[in-house]
């Protein structure tokens, strides 16, 4: 997996943010978050959807029954930066998002890919969504 992601970060950083791995297109952003325990950098690409204040992505590890450890980090660290295909690095502040709004949001990862109603059938977890707003 880990090679998967170079890739993908690699194309996205050499086409300005479009990435043709797995049709991927301009709908990446680079997340950069730091290890909560560790503190290690690290950069994960994920699904990101533009909001009023910023960018959705959503904690959906492809139906795993836990999130993925870029959540715990950005719960640790809230504070931090984004890559984007249209606005280059962006400084931003991660906000977990309850109930109704939640909803809504994961209503439009459902509508944006498939993919994402048959990772919410694989788990019993509630799937998070944060929405990184500009800082």
């Amino acid at each position: 997996m880990a090679d998967f992601s170079e890739r993908i970060i690699e194309e996205f950083r050499a086409n300005d943010g479009t990435v043709t791995v797995a049709g991927f297109g301009r709908s990446l952003v680079l997340l950069h978050h730091r290890g909560a325990r560790s503190g290690v950098e690290r950069v994960t690409p994920v699904m990101g959807l533009p909001s009023e204040h910023g960018w959705l992505i959503a904690a959906s590890k492809g139906g795993a029954p836990e999130n993925p450890a870029w959540f715990h980090n950005l719960l640790a660290h809230p504070d931090t930066v984004i890559e984007t295909p249209d606005d280059g690095e962006v400084a931003v502040h991660a906000e977990r998002l309850e109930g109704d709004t939640r909803d809504a949001a994961w209503a439009r990862f459902v509508e944006a890919s498939p993919g994402f109603a048959e990772y919410e059938r694989r788990t019993e977890r509630t799937i998070p969504v944060v929405e990184l707003r500009r800082r």
